[in-house]
């Protein structure tokens, strides 16, 4: 099977002939350009120029680094007191468990709440983990769904980035983009035998970043049926960048013989 022809936008190079060939390291005058070659009107859009233009593109993801599960705690009782022993008595025991895996106190949050409900009192608690490592979450919550009775509910783990996150993607993506097109000239000049210079433009010319696969809009209608994978797989963030280089094209330095 014939391989069909790559498109003249991807991958573009001109070399001007050099009319003395002792001096292919130096750069010709535009009166000499317009004389030599077979495409005069090519050596008057660029006297003496020697440049390859190169695309590249890439994309790059990130998996979200930060785990939010909330664990709530209440009570109802016809005497405030009893209310507030029972629900603080499974905090401490919640608290503690978390002492004991090393949590850090910056990354719990407790907020207590007691209303009146009809003759009664209830009081609410919640609080609030932020898990850095999700092998550790899935643990804990497990841990205490088994210790502690109905009455204290644990949410869904809720999956985020940190601040900054995005932004570091779309610079990384760039950056592998710049170094995909610089591979990219780098094979063409060692193909037809010249050495690659410094480059002489970088332009960015697309970039997008989204969260999730762009087939996930079905599992997103129902995000209370998403197993733990599939909540880490709809909360990564992708980019993808193009860029467009022009580098210098230099001759092949001929080395000097020593007598």
């Amino acid at each position: 099977m014939s391989l069909q022809p790559a498109p003249a936008s991807r991958v573009f190079m001109e070399l001007v002939p050099w009319a003395d060939r002792g001096r292919e390291n130096h750069p010709i005058s535009a009166a000499e350009a317009q004389t030599i070659g077979r495409r005069p009107h090519v050596a008057e859009a660029h006297p003496g120029a020697r440049e390859v233009h190169v695309s590249g593109a890439a994309e790059v993801s990130a998996s979200p680094d930060r785990a939010l599960v909330t664990v709530r705690v209440s009570s109802t009782k016809e005497v405030s007191a009893e209310a507030k022993k029972s629900v603080c008595r499974r905090l401490d025991y919640i608290t503690q468990s978390l002492q004991q895996q090393g949590f850090q106190a910056e990354n719990v949050t407790v907020t207590k709440n007691i209303r009146r409900v009809e003759n009664a009192y209830r009081m609410e608690a919640e609080v609030c983990i932020t898990f850095t490592e999700f092998g550790k979450m899935q643990n804990i919550c497990n841990f205490l769904v088994e210790k502690l009775d109905s009455s204290v509910v644990i949410s869904p783990p809720e999956f985020y980035h940190t601040p900054g996150s995005v932004e570091n993607l779309r610079r990384q993506a760039c950056l592998v983009a710049v170094e995909n097109a610089w591979r990219k000239a780098q094979e063409v000049c060692d193909l037809v035998g010249q050495t690659l210079g410094k480059p002489l433009l970088i332009k960015e010319e697309e970039t997008k970043d989204w969260e999730g696969q762009t087939d996930d809009h079905q599992l997103s209608r129902l995000p209370g049926t998403l197993t733990v994978q599939q909540k880490i797989k709809s909360a990564t963030i992708h980019a993808a960048s193009k860029v467009f280089i022009t580098f210098e094209v230099k001759g092949k330095e001929k080395k000097k013989k020593h007598l």
